[in-house]
């Protein structure tokens, strides 16, 4: 591991911010400014990705030379190196130019941090420079049929087979599992003593032979979720992650890194491009007198922009400390738990101020709201759901007896 970067000075941190804003601006291209509206606006990488115009394969080009993909990774792995300090200052520029991110991934949100903290030496250099580079698209192989807020009961099982593993059962509600290239997955190593304690953590490549994916239809008419099934699936032993048995730790912390991710849904400003709620409503209400017309729908917007302020302080504030060495544990879910209420919250917002135009449902426009707005009613179950994360913070954040 690098040494940690040195903290600069206010006149330093200037010039970081003078020098950064100047390299986006001559290096993010026109169209990665707009704001994201198609489902391929976003880019994921992988090693059959396929770039929607030159200006998308550019940016992540140039990203990932800097390292900025992964602006606080270590360089040696190929990330940017950079101080929290400074990661914020590239973050707030690319606010500012309204730069979109140049690379969507579960290697960065998710797999990377457990990584950097449990993967051996040649298991990061194997990784995590794909990962930062885009080379290589990951999926979480951890729910499943009969084991999904109870994680532990899964049944996947992974035998010892001298030089490998052998891996048969099945996962659900794998995102994006017709489409990554490999996964990170929870197994069962040990069937005898405690159900945690049996848990290992392996990557594999999601095309080896045994390995097949089947899609689900959601109500929203779209379907990022497979079904994914291991039928004597051989993999290495190299690719055990950390100690064998004791994948919980680590699933455990990676779940911290998932529900940070899910929720800072409640930090977005768009839904299908239509801009923020103020600008949705005054485009489809008016003003009456300077302010909306309607008081309760001006109050309710007011509120939930609010909210979504001090959200956004919280999350800033929670990453910084996570970022001084502080581990987030269970306040991870008081932000999974919140951010994806205000996120469904936005959503309803959006369909009352859009009214019977917000109805429009199936001819894959991509300012439809309906889908959106179904597709959010999954927010408080992905990722561990509102009943187990208020579980989760009555028991170890506000220490309630008998929780």
């Amino acid at each position: 591991m690098s040494a940690q970067p040195e903290i600069r000075s206010g006149e330093q941190l200037d010039a970081f911010r003078r020098e950064t804003r100047q390299w986006l601006e001559a290096n993010c291209p026109a169209e990665m400014r707009q704001p994201v509206v198609e489902e391929d606006d976003v880019c994921w990488g992988g090693r059959n990705v396929k770039f929607k115009n030159d200006a998308q394969r550019a940016w992540l080009e140039r990203m990932a030379a800097r390292g900025w993909t992964t602006p606080e990774w270590p360089k040696a792995y190929g990330g940017g190196g950079l101080s929290k300090e400074e990661a914020k200052v590239l973050r707030e520029e690319m606010s500012a130019l309204r730069c979109r991110l140049p690379l969507t991934s579960f290697g960065i949100s998710m797999l990377g941090p457990a990584l950097l903290k449990y993967g051996n030496e040649t298991q990061k250099r194997e990784h995590i420079p794909r990962i930062v580079r885009g080379e290589i698209r990951w999926c979480q192989g951890y729910s499943e049929p009969g084991a999904g807020s109870d994680l532990a009961s899964l049944k996947t099982r992974a035998d010892d087979k001298g030089d490998h593993f052998l891996i048969n059962g099945s996962k659900i509600w794998t995102s994006y599992g017709d489409k990554a290239d490999w996964i990170f997955c929870l197994v069962r190593t040990n069937f005898d003593g405690k159900k945690h304690d049996g848990i290992s953590f392996l990557l594999f490549d999601m095309a080896s032979p045994g390995v097949s994916t089947s899609p689900i239809r959601l109500i929203s008419g779209y379907s990022p979720f497979t079904q994914t099934f291991f039928d004597n699936v051989k993999v290495p032993k190299e690719n055990l992650l950390g100690e064998l048995n004791k994948g919980w730790t680590i699933a455990k912390y990676l779940l911290t890194h998932e529900r940070n991710m899910i929720g800072g849904m409640g930090l977005g400003l768009r839904v299908g491009g239509k801009g923020s709620l103020g600008q949705l409503a005054v485009t489809n209400l008016g003003l009456a007198g300077g302010r909306l017309a309607d008081p309760v729908l001006r109050a309710d917007i007011a509120r939930f922009e609010l909210d979504a302020h001090a959200f956004a302080l919280t999350m800033e504030r929670v990453q910084a400390e996570a970022k001084a060495g502080n581990e987030t544990g269970a306040m991870s879910s008081m932000l999974k738990y919140f951010g994806t209420e205000l996120n469904k919250r936005r959503a309803e917002l959006m369909m009352s101020v859009a009214g019977v135009d917000g109805l429009k449902f199936g001819d894959g426009g991509g300012e439809e709201l309906a889908p959106i707005w179904l597709r959010t009613k999954a927010n408080s179950i992905e990722g561990g759901t509102s009943e187990i994360q208020l579980n989760i913070i009555s028991k170890h954040v506000l220490k309630l007896p008998g929780a």
